[in-house]
């Protein structure tokens, strides 16, 4: 029996319907919800620095064409500047659509890189998980809390020049699909973003030191297969230091297992976690 198509699926503009609804009801849930959101705007920079960290903008992925990632950095820089010195004060949430808005071509916006269904494709817009991949690493080193995340469910790329732990990204789509975390300290906190000519760049600020540093660690990493498909695993930890680095609390942020989607060839061997043995070599 043919399975029945959903109302979104019937045409382009049934989809747009769709969204349209989903958006109002959105909006509803935040108005009743009674939620503080941070607009507060100042660049002026808070005295003492969480966390900063950069990331490259026009990065080489397989198969993907490189003027998708050219204009990533347009999209990039629009964003960035609804963001950039947001404070957030104790109470209130930041959320990542709210700030950013609209990420459409009447808004300056070109198209870039997006991930559908687990799928590489071209959108307007595209390219703006980076932006909540960078504020999202930031927030996992502090003690703010994270209340609205949705993990990339597949590895898409080859782990070629990664430097944070695999998994510590998250999806965003406009606007349902939102990155939010609660000031749940006793202090302003404020977001610098910005960008050079290849760097997306950030930092997480505050009015004075918490007493606490953070590390984020990932463990038992690499590649199993399963009934002949590969998936990228391991368990990502965050690490409360005090003053004396001193581990005090580690709490499981992350169990990953991503289903490989690009050629396996390119898993590197040595990381290939056989029944029996920790690793193939």
């Amino acid at each position: 029996m043919k399975k029945r198509k959903l109302f979104c699926e019937l045409s382009p503009a049934c989809y747009k319907i769709s969204l349209k609804k989903e958006y109002i009801l959105r909006d509803m849930r935040d108005m009743f919800s009674h939620e503080r959101f941070a607009q507060e705007i100042n660049t002026l920079p808070l005295p003492a620095v969480v966390k900063s960290h950069t990331s490259s903008v026009l990065r080489k992925l397989e198969g993907v064409d490189m003027q998708l990632q050219r204009n990533k950095a347009v999209n990039l820089r629009l964003a960035a500047a609804k963001i950039n010195g947001i404070v957030i004060r104790p109470g209130e949430t930041f959320s990542f659509w709210r700030l950013v808005g609209d990420p459409s071509e009447k808004n300056g916006y070109v198209e870039g890189l997006v991930i559908n269904n687990g799928k590489l494709g071209r959108g307007i817009g595209g390219g703006l998980c980076q932006l909540a991949n960078l504020i999202h690493w930031l927030v996992l080193n502090s003690p703010l809390t994270v209340t609205e995340l949705t993990h990339h469910s597949d590895a898409l790329f080859p782990d070629s020049g990664r430097r944070v732990p695999f998994g510590t990204g998250t999806s965003v789509f406009y606007k349902n699909v939102d990155y939010r975390f609660k000031n749940t300290t006793d202090r302003l906190v404020q977001l610098l973003v910005w960008l050079d000519e290849n760097q997306l760049m950030g930092e997480l600020r505050t009015t004075e030191p918490y007493p606490y540093t953070y590390r984020i660690t990932e463990e038992n990493q690499g590649y199993v297969e399963e009934d002949g498909v590969f998936y990228r695993v391991s368990r990502v930890f965050r690490l409360t230091l005090d003053r004396e680095r001193r581990v005090i609390r580690r709490e499981l942020v992350l169990d990953n297992h991503s289903k490989v989607m690009y050629d396996y060839s390119l898993i590197p061997r040595d990381q290939i976690i056989t029944p029996g043995l920790r690793k193939l070599t």
